[in-house]
């Protein structure tokens, strides 16, 4: 049986609203003509794409998949128009990837390094808080999320945490003399900059210095990891940071890792929605070997 679009743009629009009602409205029929359309479609596909709670609407397994197709069909359809309007690029996939704001710049470019160049994809890039972009990963409007944590999903957030990489913290610091230091000892009563009281990295370290019993200064807490590569590179203070978060300075010589402190560590995680058929090119993305993810070098 040939696909009928007209139903799958029906049950586009009442997945993207995520209600009949609404949806019904908008399309400016009645609902149980538009019930009526998506049962059709169901029935041409051979699955439920919706589970139904009362009166709440909530994507099945299938459903989800067929979001994405349909997502895609429609949005090439809007290219189409736009093309012939005004020469606008069309027939390029589209990737829409999540970080959490405070994850390394650095780690985010290492992991998308694969696909930057290609013409034919659209890669959308977001920030914000891993709330947010978990409201956004459940409302199907991310593929994936970059974060510093995992998060744990159950059936109504079928979220899945997967680490991509691990490495240990450091403290980072000017080239100095290039002499050695005495690790734990030589951070007592140090001027240091480090990640916020909420910051796993942060955590860890704190329970570091209570166990070798050493009290470094803080000068500076900083939440983002973009400006603690400044202020490291630019203060002459040290930092307790993941190495990747200054790769560039390492290499060049501006910047020295004086060690990894024992069990403080950085972790790295996609976060995406456990699905069936995982698009392609996030399969792609997540084979990629830990150690090219945290390699200091380039290219």
């Amino acid at each position: 049986m040939k696909l009928n679009y007209h139903h799958l743009y029906y049950f586009w629009t009442v997945a993207r609203l995520g209600h009949l009602t609404r949806a019904a409205e908008s399309l400016h029929v009645s609902q149980s003509a538009l019930s009526g359309q998506i049962r059709k479609l169901e029935e041409s596909l051979g699955h439920d794409l919706f589970i139904r709670e009362g009166r709440r609407l909530k994507l099945s397994e299938a459903g989800r998949v067929a979001f994405g197709y349909a997502e895609e069909i429609f949005r090439q359809g809007e290219e189409l128009a736009a093309r012939f309007r005004s020469g606008a690029q069309a027939n390029r996939e589209v990737l829409k990837i999540g970080a959490v704001a405070t994850l390394s710049r650095n780690f985010q470019e290492g992991f998308l390094r694969p696909l930057l160049g290609r013409r034919d994809l659209e890669l959308k890039l977001q920030s914000g808080s891993l709330d947010d972009l978990l409201r956004r990963l459940s409302a199907h409007r991310l593929d994936l999320i970059l974060s510093n944590q995992p998060v744990t999903g159950d059936e109504e957030h079928p979220w899945r945490s997967r680490r991509l990489a691990r490495q240990p913290v450091s403290v980072i610091g000017p080239q100095g003399d290039g002499g050695a230091v005495e690790m734990p000892r030589f951070l007592h009563g140090q001027n240091l900059i480090v990640p916020g009281p909420d910051n796993h990295i942060r955590q860890s370290f704190d329970q570091f210095c209570e166990y070798h019993g050493i009290y470094p200064n803080i000068i500076a807490e900083v939440d983002d990891m973009a400006m603690m590569r400044l202020l490291t590179r630019d203060s002459g203070h040290f930092a307790v940071l993941p190495p990747v978060v200054v790769r560039d300075e390492l290499r060049q010589g501006v910047l020295r890792d004086y060690g990894a402190l024992p069990g403080v560590y950085e972790e790295f995680y996609a976060i995406s929605i456990r699905r069936q058929f995982q698009p392609a090119l996030v399969t792609q993305l997540l084979a990629q070997p830990a150690e090219e993810l945290l390699t200091l070098q380039t290219g």
